[in-house]
């Protein structure tokens, strides 16, 4: 995939949105995944609208104060459409943060992941392709820092081992049987290696 235009309007946007935030699994700069969702994208689609939409995939769900009237205008309503199709639940989230601890948290974590599943159901193409990158480099994040940090990677994420497990085998399940795509045999591999080292029990 060629750097167009819009594509790199898309970098800057993502660089700049989430210039502030990090990843929970060793700290790196959270524009490290968009790109890297891109990257992925970008081996085997010549859509800029589906790369564009892998760069700004976690914008609505992140950062709500950009706001989808501005996606919109600023990227069309196609990569809004892709984009709105892989957010998950804001008003689950802003509960998690206002509950922040115990079971409560872990039940509306479940909560958001089973609606993000459902909508997964009937997603586009351009969507699942999305999903199972960002999947992909999540799970290549999470057993990097499992190698830094041993078990107490664990302790930043409300669910804990076996519901996050539960999660992205799930997300494989309908993937797997949604589309036929090396994305999802790449999602297969690698989740097969984190079943090996960083989920086991």
């Amino acid at each position: 995939m060629l750097l167009t235009r819009k594509i790199e309007r898309a970098i800057v946007r993502s660089a700049e949105l989430h210039r502030h935030q990090e990843r929970k699994a060793g700290g790196a700069p959270y524009v490290v995944h968009p790109f890297a969702v891109a990257f992925l994208l970008a081996h085997y689609s010549e859509d800029e609208d589906v790369i564009c939409a892998g760069l700004l995939h976690d914008v609505l769900e992140d950062v709500p104060s950009y706001g989808a009237d501005r996606m919109r205008e600023e990227f069309g309503e196609r990569v809004y459409a892709i984009v709105k199709e892989v957010t998950e639940d804001r008003e689950i989230e802003d509960y998690i943060r206002f509950f922040p601890y115990g079971n409560s948290r872990k039940k509306q974590w479940k909560d958001r992941k089973e609606g993000y599943l459902r909508r997964l159901e009937d997603d586009s193409p351009e969507g699942l392709m999305i999903a199972a990158a960002d999947k992909i480099h999540n799970l290549r994040s999470l057993t990097d820092g499992y190698f830094e940090r041993g078990e107490a990677i664990w302790k930043t994420f409300p669910a804990g081992k076996e519901e996050t497990l539960w999660f992205y085998q799930s997300v494989l399940s309908v993937l797997s049987r949604r589309i036929t795509h090396p994305l999802v045999e790449e999602l297969r591999a690698v989740l097969h290696e984190a079943e090996e080292t960083l989920f086991r029990i």
